[in-house]
C-alpha cells in the first residue's frame, strides 16, 4: 500500500478515527493509553518527520520528572507496547471494517494512518518514520507490508476464489534466500541453511512437565516424588508462543513454511533428516538433552547456596572479566533480567543444522527469537562473527542479556560470541 502526504480532509479523517478509538470498548477504560494515543496522533500529524524522544513522552504524557532516564525506566516502551496491542485488538474485534487504520509500528513512536479498501489501496497520509534511539525501523516497514499483503490477498479472494483455493492447497512456493529482493541481506545470510533446504525445518517448542491443576495450583513435575500418571505436558510459556510467531514472520519473507511440534512429541527419528529450530532451554525442551547441543554456554541448575535450584547459563570457558555462571533474577522475585543463548550447531547428521533459541525463563526465550528476527540485531551478530555471506555461516554460540519489564523483554544486549571449532 503506497502512502503519500495527505491533504486537510485526510488529516480530519485521521483525527476522527483517533476519537473513535478513544471512545471504543478496547481503549475507553484506559485514560493513560487514550492520552498517549492522542499525543502521538497530534505530534505525528502536526510534525511529520520529527522524531519523538522517550524523554518527551515520559515528561509530557506520563508525568515523569525532569530527571527521567530511559535507560533505567522503561515506562514509555511498556505503554507503547500496550497501546500497540490495544490497537490490534480494536481492529480485530470492533473495527475490522473501519476505513482508516491507525498503527504504531514496533520500533517507532510515530503513528501511521492509511485507508483500507477491498480493492486497490487508496493513499490517505504518510507520517515518515524515523528510527528512535535504540529502536528498529524495519519493524515499522514490516507492519506496513503486512497491510499490503492483507489487501492484495482480499482482492485475489474476491476476484478468483477457485484459483486461490488451488494455490493454497499447493502451498507457498519455495524461494531460496536471496531470490526475493525484499529480504534484507542479514536475513539471507543468517537463515540460509534453513530456507535453502528442500524440506521445511521443524520448530520444536518447549512444554515442561507439570502436576496439579490450573484452578488449584500447578508446579513442575518432580520425578522422585510425583506419579507419572498425573503429568500435564500441554503447557508452554508466552515467550515460546511469541517466538514461533516471529519465526513464522521471517519464513514468510522467504515464501517458506515451518513445521511446528511440541517437545514432548518430538522423536530422534524426526531429528535425523531435518533441520531443527529449538525454542526453549533443555530444562523444558528435553529432546535437546539427546542431541548435540551447546559446548560454550550450557544450561545448568545451581547446586548449592542461596540460588540452589535456579537455572543459569554456565560459561564453560570464561574470557577475561567474564563470570562463570550467568544468573537471571531470583526465582522468588519478579523477573527483571534474564540470560539467553543463540546457538547454531550441527545436527545428528552433520549435513543438517540445529538452531537453539533459549532463555533461562520464557522471557529470555522470546528475546532470543526476536533477536534473530530483527535486521539490526542480526547485522550486529554477523558483524561480531565476521560473516558477510551465506557460505561463511558456521556453528557458533552467543549469549544475550535481557532486561524484562512487566513480563516483556524490552532491552536485549549481545554479551559475547564464541565460534565453534568442533
Amino acid at each position: 500500500m503506497a502512502l503519500t502526504h495527505g491533504f486537510v480532509a485526510g488529516r480530519e479523517q485521521c483525527f476522527q478515527q483517533v476519537d473513535k478509538l478513544i471512545n471504543s470498548h478496547s481503549l475507553h477504560n484506559s485514560e493513560s493509553l487514550c492520552k498517549l494515543l492522542r499525543y502521538l496522533a497530534e505530534h505525528s500529524l502536526d510534525h511529520p518527520g520529527v522524531a519523538l524522544k522517550e524523554y518527551q513522552i515520559a515528561t509530557e504524557v506520563l508525568g515523569r520528572s525532569g530527571g527521567f532516564d530511559p535507560q533505567n525506566d522503561s515506562a514509555v516502551r511498556v505503554q507503547a507496547g500496550r497501546l500497540r496491542l490495544k490497537l490490534a485488538e480494536y481492529y480485530s474485534h470492533e473495527g475490522p471494517d473501519d476505513a482508516v487504520v491507525v498503527e504504531l509500528p514496533k520500533g517507532s513512536y510515530a503513528l501511521t494512518f492509511h485507508i483500507r479498501t477491498p480493492t486497490a489501496p487508496v493513499p490517505l497520509t504518510e507520517v515518515p518514520l524515523r528510527k528512535e534511539e535504540g529502536d528498529d525501523r524495519r519493524a515499522g516497514q514490516d507492519s506496513i507490508r503486512g497491510w499490503v499483503i492483507a489487501t492484495v490477498a482480499l482482492s485475489v479472494l474476491l476476484a478468483a476464489t477457485l484459483l486461490t483455493g488451488t494455490l493454497l492447497l499447493a502451498g507457498r512456493p519455495h524461494i531460496r534466500a536471496g531470490a526475493n529482493t525484499f529480504v534484507p541481506l542479514p536475513y539471507q545470510v543468517f537463515w540460509s541453511r534453513f530456507v535453502g533446504a528442500p524440506q521445511a525445518p521443524w520448530v520444536i517448542f518447549s512444554n515442561g512437565s507439570f502436576v496439579g491443576r490450573p484452578e488449584t495450583g500447578m508446579r513442575y513435575f518432580q520425578p522422585s516424588t510425583d506419579s507419572q500418571a498425573f503429568i500435564l505436558d500441554h503447557y508452554t510459556g508466552v515467550g515460546e508462543v511469541l517466538a514461533i510467531h516471529q519465526l513464522d514472520r521471517i519464513f514468510e519473507l522467504f515464501s517458506r513454511q515451518l513445521r511446528v511440534k511440541r517437545g514432548s512429541l518430538f522423536s530422534l527419528d524426526d531429528a535425523k533428516n531435518n533441520d531443527l529450530i529449538f525454542v526453549g532451554s533443555p530444562a523444558e525442551n528435553l529432546t535437546l538433552l539427546d542431541l548435540p547441543g551447546t559446548q560454550e554456554f550450557v544450561f545448568q541448575r545451581v547446586a548449592s547456596g542461596v540460588r540452589k535450584g535456579d537455572l543459569g547459563v554456565l560459561n564453560v570457558h570464561p574470557q577475561s572479566g567474564e563470570p562463570q555462571m550467568f544468573l537471571a533474577s531470583l526465582s522468588t522475585q519478579p523477573t527483571t533480567e534474564d540470560y539467553a543463548v543463540i546457538a547454531l550447531v550441527p545436527g545428528i547428521d552433520p549435513a543438517r543444522s540445529v538452531l537453539i533459541l533459549a532463555g533461562t525463563t520464557t522471557f529470555g526465550t522470546q528475546a532470543a527469537a526476536e533477536y534473530v528476527c530483527r535486521e539490526d540485531s542480526l547485522a550486529q551478530l554477523l558483524g561480531r562473527l565476521s560473516i558477510s555471506k551465506a557460505e561463511d555461516m558456521k556453528p557458533f554460540e552467543a549469549l544475550l542479556h535481557v532486561k524484562v519489564t512487566h513480563g516483556v523483554p524490552v532491552i536485549t544486549d549481545l554479551v559475547t560470541v564464541r565460534k565453534r571449532t568442533g
